[in-house]
């Protein structure tokens, strides 16, 4: 029984210094992606793109890092978000270079991006009730979202229609989740949260394509962004 009582004061000890440690880790890495999101908004307030490129790549590559560093109590959950992080990654490298035909590829690295994350939000999730609402909800705001964009998107239609499609997958996954009362509430939260900032931040992308570019789009868009890719990678450490 002592061996046994000292064993299980070792584990508490190690899952409590385990915790300390994740959280300092954590937090310097959400003190380092401000600062480079601070830069990056200046630069793209200037419009200087040789600066705008290597520090959005580097930002991006820090929220693999940041999934990467979290504990994985669901590994078929972790696996399938990290290679949804590292498409999304590609989307974010696209964007940033100035050719008119990195959109598309952009888009569909979002797109094969957010097919990972329904494949890791379904691994985790069963449908209920919060699925339905969500489904019933999204279903509107995708549809408002598909004619207001309609009459600017010119050959651009169909790509576009699929992405909303498949992002509001996305958002009926994260609405299931939300209704997963056997996980942990935290994790359930910034699942969802990570995920409608991250569906904002795309019609934020929308408007900047399709309809009117200015700063406003990015001023609001690329922090809602980055928010919903760290919170959709620290969820993997908090959602069991």
């Amino acid at each position: 029984m002592t061996g046994y009582g000292t064993a299980c004061e070792a584990l508490r000890f190690t899952k409590n210094h385990y915790s300390i440690g994740g959280t300092m880790l954590n937090t310097i890495i959400v003190i380092f992606a401000a600062l480079l999101l601070a830069g990056l908004l200046y630069f793209e307030k200037t419009e200087d793109r040789k600066k705008m490129l290597p520090t959005k790549t580097v930002l991006s590559v820090l929220f693999i890092v940041a999934a990467w560093v979290q504990p994985h109590p669901v590994q078929t959950y972790s696996f399938f978000v990290v290679i949804g992080l590292i498409c999304c990654l590609g989307g974010d490298v696209f964007l940033a270079l100035p050719r008119e035909k990195m959109f598309l590829f952009g888009l569909i690295s979002f797109l094969i991006g957010h097919i990972f994350y329904v494949i890791a939000f379904i691994s985790v999730a069963n449908l209920n009730r919060l699925t339905w609402v969500g489904f019933i909800l999204t279903l509107v705001v995708g549809m408002g979202i598909y004619r207001w964009l309609k009459p600017h998107l010119g050959s651009m239609k169909g790509p576009v229609i699929c992405y909303i499609v498949v992002i509001s997958i996305m958002l009926c996954g994260a609405w299931s989740i939300l209704g997963m009362s056997r996980l942990a509430v935290s994790g359930r939260v910034v699942v969802f949260a990570g995920a409608v900032c991250f569906y904002v931040s795309d019609i934020l992308v929308a408007r900047d394509r399709f309809l009117k570019t200015e700063f406003f789009n990015r001023l609001v868009g690329l922090p809602l962004y980055y928010a919903g890719q760290f919170l959709i990678a620290f969820s993997i450490g908090v959602l069991a």
